[in-house]
């Protein structure tokens, strides 16, 4: 392992992922390739790039010949892909990027890599993939997949994908399986990101229904470093859970945001349930525990952290929410806030 591809390392997940390895690994050189779509950000990548281990390509995993151009001009021997469309509103409203990106581009992805003789293949996806579980259940890597979104269903076709290249032509495969992660540097349309921006500019927060779904939270950093784990250690061809093992309510998360910022409960408005919105998430990860990784940001501490970085970098987000961020805002939320306000 010399050479490491992280595709999608411009967005939020990935790119505190390229910061770890580029931070802690100066004996890898780290490729980021990012299609650079409304998520992909190289603000993110500002703290690395001017390292001597780090690259950046842009290119689209669905597109072969870039991929190829890309493995053979750095010589890439391992794969990490977080490149994805991630957003479960986005994927109701348009499911084809969806399935392009992360059942089409994986394959593509995985068929190079068998090509190029790979040596570890990493695949991120999502506790989603499991679909809505029952109250005190916990999902655990060998469940079966029930996804309820256009997004899960196409997070879990591109991790069949894989299992097939693992088993089909034996290339050295993990998959990673992350719950609710929030940080700095997210795209502010996850809850988070999102609720934070909104009420610093005292505006409504649309709370899904009653606000009682339970998501499990992890913060980015723990979250990349289950990443980097399963690179180092993981079996090949297993799966690995990473749960931030802290559940919430988001109405209680929603709550915290605004008594972080000093913000009335007024904010809040309530809005008609988005389409099959799964109640509950929560998995268990003593697999990935067993391989030594462990969180090291106490849910707590870490989103007061967020709310105050999201506060003091009004720089990096406030240039993002418009145009398009504002036409998908209309399309998602103003004929449900209108209809909370006339309820």
């Amino acid at each position: 392992m010399k050479n490491i591809l992280v595709t999608g390392g411009a967005g939020f997940i990935g790119s505190a992922f390229v910061r770890h390895m580029v931070a802690t690994h100066p004996e890898y050189n780290i490729i980021v390739y990012d299609k650079m779509t409304y998520a992909g950000n190289l603000d993110n990548l500002l703290s690395v790039t001017d390292e001597p281990n780090y690259r950046f390509e842009q290119g689209d995993i669905a597109h072969r010949e870039t991929v190829k151009q890309v493995f053979d001009r750095h010589a890439i021997d391992t794969v990490v892909n977080f490149a994805a469309e991630s957003h479960v509103d986005r994927s109701i409203l348009s499911p084809d990027a969806f399935v392009h990106s992360n059942a089409v581009g994986v394959h593509i992805l995985l068929d190079e890599s068998r090509l190029f003789g790979i040596e570890r293949f990493v695949q991120v996806s999502t506790d989603e993939v499991y679909g809505d579980i029952a109250e005190d259940t916990f999902s655990v890597e060998d469940d079966p997949f029930l996804p309820n979104s256009p997004y899960a269903a196409s997070k879990a076709a591109g991790e069949l994908m894989v299992r097939a290249y693992h088993i089909t032509h034996g290339l050295n495969t993990v998959v990673t399986r992350g719950s609710n992660t929030f940080g700095p540097y997210q795209y502010p349309e996850k809850i988070v990101p999102f609720f934070i921006t909104e009420a610093l500019d005292n505006r409504p927060l649309p709370v899904y229904g009653n606000g009682m779904q339970v998501r499990d939270w992890l913060y980015v950093d723990d979250h990349a470093l289950g990443v980097a784990t399963a690179l180092f250690k993981g079996e090949p061809g297993e799966a690995y859970n990473i749960a931030g093992e802290h559940r919430e309510h988001n109405i209680d998360v929603t709550h915290r945001i605004l008594e972080l910022l000093g913000k009335p409960e007024t904010l809040i408005k309530h809005v008609p349930d988005r389409e099959g919105h799964d109640l509950r998430y929560a998995m268990n990860c003593d697999k990935l525990k067993a391989l030594g990784w462990q969180q090291q940001h106490p849910f707590d501490r870490a989103i007061t952290e967020t709310a105050e970085w999201y506060r003091n970098n009004e720089w990096w987000w406030r240039k993002i929410k418009t145009g398009e961020y504002l036409e998908f805002y209309r399309r998602q939320y103003a004929a449900r806030l209108a209809a909370a306000e006339n309820a």
